[in-house]
């Protein structure tokens, strides 16, 4: 494993600035994810990373070493791609031998067929590595796709978001597995994704995408109390954060300049009325062990979490208060 940075990386197709100016270093070992809507430049990141693009300006350097002369099969990473991208002649045994019967890493057949048994345990795929991959399940086949990967033991992982085309049940499973076996290898890994979920629950640290720029990193609970801006905070909290008018909700004195305040779950108070109703329930939403409750205040909507028995209904008239928002100026930045 290695450190990988990049420093002052931007890269162009045409007027279309895909990465802007972008300085980030993971740490050997670190699981780093990037965060940010489609065309934020992640993509273009893992593969400026890879060798696939070449920068406009800047370096990227792997263990310290410069990659700037060094093509895609010398940087000694592996790319798990959204897509499985296997090869559906081969089973999955073959699949995952595939990588390490290149003539130049000269591997015995012992020590291949060691690694690949210990990968497919790994991610939990050793049953079925006589079958064709086109036998398989999704699930199955993005396992041997991550295996694919893991069994040449590279510098960096770089992961494409490679759990997007899952279902939810899935993607869940497989989030867990793939965390579990980066602490257990102590792995480098650089992951892209638009899901908060994955990037919150897999992130040492996470890095937020902005139109080719990283906007903040941190760790996931840094991003989300302390967000720089009003972009950085939409990205992370579910429901996402409720963004209101200064002054429209009691309880909160804003600091000069507010032009917005960010009202999560934790910030609203809701209480009965007792004559002096300022929001109402216009919806509730069961999800089982919770649920979302959709507020209108001054004609503008809210949504926050609640217990699912909390004794209100849809019309009910409330007191809605707010205790320590997060507030923004008209820049979007945060003010402290």
């Amino acid at each position: 494993m290695a450190e990988v940075t990049l420093q002052s990386i931007s890269k162009s197709f045409a007027d279309n600035l895909a990465v802007q100016d972008l300085t980030l270093t993971i740490r050997d070992g670190e699981f780093v994810v990037l965060l940010g809507p489609t065309g934020a430049g992640k993509t273009t990141t893992l593969r400026l990373i890879a060798g696939l693009e070449k920068p406009d300006s800047g370096r990227v350097t792997i263990g310290g070493q410069d990659m700037a002369s060094l093509a895609p099969a010398s940087r000694d990473v592996a790319f798990v791609f959204q897509q499985y991208s296997l090869y559906p002649h081969l089973t999955v045994y073959e699949n995952l031998a595939f990588p390490l019967r290149s003539p130049a890493r000269r591997l015995s057949a012992d020590e291949i067929d060691r690694r690949v048994r210990e990968v497919a345990g790994m991610v939990r795929i050793d049953h079925k590595l006589e079958n064709r991959s086109t036998r398989l399940s999704g699930g199955e086949m993005q396992r041997v796709a991550i295996g694919r990967a893991l069994v040449r033991k590279p510098a960096i992982y770089l992961m494409d978001e490679p759990l997007s085309s899952l279902d939810a049940k899935l993607r869940g499973e497989l989030r867990l597995e793939l965390k579990r076996i980066q602490r257990d290898l102590g792995s480098t890994m650089l992951y892209v994704t638009h899901d908060q979920i994955e990037a919150m629950t897999m992130a040492d640290r996470i890095g937020i995408l902005d139109s080719g720029k990283l906007v903040q990193i941190g760790t996931p609970r840094d991003i989300y109390s302390n967000p720089a801006n009003l972009h950085v905070a939409a990205r992370l909290g579910q429901p996402h954060i409720n963004l209101l008018p200064a002054g429209l909700v009691p309880g909160a004195q804003a600091p000069p300049g507010t032009k917005t305040v960010g009202a999560r779950t934790e910030h609203l108070e809701i209480q009965a009325a007792n004559g002096n109703a300022n929001a109402q329930i216009d919806w509730i939403e069961h999800l089982g062990d919770q649920s979302h409750l959709h507020m209108r205040i001054a004609g503008h909507k809210l949504v926050t979490l609640a217990n699912p028995y909390v004794p209100v209904k849809p019309g009910d008239n409330i007191t809605l208060t707010l205790k320590d928002p997060l507030y923004f100026g008209a820049d979007g930045q945060r003010l402290m």
